[in-house]
Formats: C-alpha cells, sequence, structure tokens
C-alpha cells in the first residue's frame, strides 16, 4: 500500500530511540521529510547517516519552557504536514507514594511539552487545510496499569487535549489521534521490569519472562508494528478517523472497547 507520504515534512520527538524511532524509520522507508528531535545527538546523526536527504535532527530538551520557540524558529521556512509527540514517562510510584512535586515534575514531563509544541505549529498547519498530529500514549489511558500512576493521570490529560483538539480542527483538513501501546520491546519496558524484579526478589530476566507469559500473545510488541500503525494514521488512507485512542496492545485490554 502506497501511504503517499514523500516529501512530506513530518516532526518526530524522542526518536533516538524506542517506538518514535520505530516510527521515524518507517516514514523515511516511506519518502517522508522527517524532522527528529531529541537530547541524544548521536543516534540522531545516525538517522542522517541512513537518510542524508530525508532526515534532520536537532538535539532539543523538550522538557525545557520555551524549546517550542526554539523548535519553531528553526523550522519556521518548512511547511509542516504532521506531528508526532512521544517521550519517556515519569518515575514508577504508587498513587499513595506520590508527592505534589511529583506532580509538578509529571506534568511538564508527560503533559505540557506536547501541548506547547503542537499550540505553537498549529497556525502553520491550519494553513495548508490538512495535516496529521498522533500521540504516542500508554494503555493505561484505558486499564491503569499498577505502579504508574503519575504517568497515567497524565497520559489521561494528554489524552482529553487530543480528543478536544481533534473536534476543534475536524473542519479543518487536520486529524489528532492517540496511539496507546501495550508492553512493547523497547528501553522504556525496562524501568517498569525493573520495579517487578525489585518487588519480588527475582532477576530481570525473570521478572521479563512473567510480564511476557502473562500478555495475549505470550510476546511484547516491537517498535516496527508501531511504526507501521502510525505510518497508516499518517497518510492520506486514515482521513476520516480522527479523536480515536487506538490501543497497540496485543490484546491485552480486557474491556470490550479495548
Amino acid at each position: 500500500m502506497d501511504l503517499k507520504l514523500k516529501n512530506k515534512h513530518i516532526l518526530v520527538t524522542g526518536c533516538s530511540s524506542g517506538l518514535a524511532r520505530g516510527v521515524a524509520e518507517r516514514l523515511l522507508n516511506e519518502g517522508a521529510d522527517v524532522t527528529g528531535i531529541a537530547r541524544n545527538i548521536d543516534k540522531l546523526n545516525d538517522l542522517k547517516d541512513q537518510w542524508p536527504d530525508q532526515f534532520t535532527g536537532i538535539r532539543a530538551d523538550l522538557y525545557k519552557s520555551g524549546s517550542e520557540d526554539e523548535i519553531f524558529d528553526l523550522l519556521s521556512e518548512k511547511p509542516l504536514y504532521g506531528m508526532l509527540l512521544n517521550a519517556g514517562g515519569p518515575p514508577v510510584m504508587q498513587a499513595k507514594d506520590t508527592r505534589p512535586e511529583h506532580w509538578d515534575a509529571a506534568y511538564h514531563t508527560v503533559f505540557r511539552w506536547k501541548a506547547a509544541l503542537v499550540l505553537k505549529f498549529l497556525p502553520k498547519m491550519r494553513k495548508s487545510k490538512s495535516g496529521r498530529i498522533i500521540f504516542i500514549e500508554s494503555q493505561s489511558v484505558k486499564q491503569p496499569i499498577p505502579k504508574l500512576a503519575l504517568s497515567t493521570s497524565m497520559r489521561l490529560a494528554v489524552t482529553g487535549f487530543a480528543k478536544s483538539l481533534a473536534g476543534d480542527l475536524a473542519e479543518s483538513g487536520i486529524t489528532v489521534n492517540v496511539i496507546a501501546p501495550g508492553s512493547h520491546s523497547t528501553p522504556a519496558i525496562e524501568r517498569v521490569i525493573e520495579a517487578r524484579a525489585k518487588d519480588e526478589g527475582i532477576s530481570k530476566d525473570e521478572a521479563r519472562n512473567q510480564l511476557e507469559a502473562g500478555l495475549p500473545m505470550k510476546r511484547m510488541g516491537t517498535a516496527e508494528e508501531i511504526g507501521a500503525l502510525a505510518g497508516w494514521l499518517f497518510s492520506e488512507h486514515s482521513s476520516y478517523i480522527t479523536g480515536q485512542t487506538i490501543s497497540h496492545d496485543g490484546g491485552n485490554i480486557s474491556h470490550l472497547f479495548g
């Protein structure tokens, strides 16, 4: 299937590794023009080496207030078709163990920078009367994950923002959707595995095996599989889908509308 993404400019955050890296590689393989944002410039340079004519890397700390202005200034001359918003999450904690400062930090880590970056680029996207905005969050927005209270709560805020924005933009040709991944074999899952291993007094390998054994498919997903879904959502073929939170969890969410 031709996703018709050739030469379309898409901004991908947190693409030095993990799920966003899988998305960036899929978009580049489809011929898109990708600007990747991350703090690890070496990993961004790896993508530049592979796709020298299609990829541009920007080293930036998205958690820092004002970073959206710096990024916008660097890309002010380029049209923008799409955005993928993704980054790591806050510490593994139960709600009962949190303090107000944990919530302040989680707000900046998970929610604030995404809203700021989208709102900064939105006028540019609206001028073209088409485009795609995709957030990668977590299956926890549909079914809470133990000990991820900070992440669950702030990702629900992002999902609410995305749903509201989708309604605001429905007539503009810009769609807004959320991908809600379950367990995937990426660096981000390691903090969950480490917490389980510590709590149960077992090795990380044992904790990983336990996690996979509890999944319906008995395996974790891959960044490449997320990339395939995101690539389609960026394409013209998804033009009538907006305001949705789409699970990518191998059937792990148990309720009827997972």
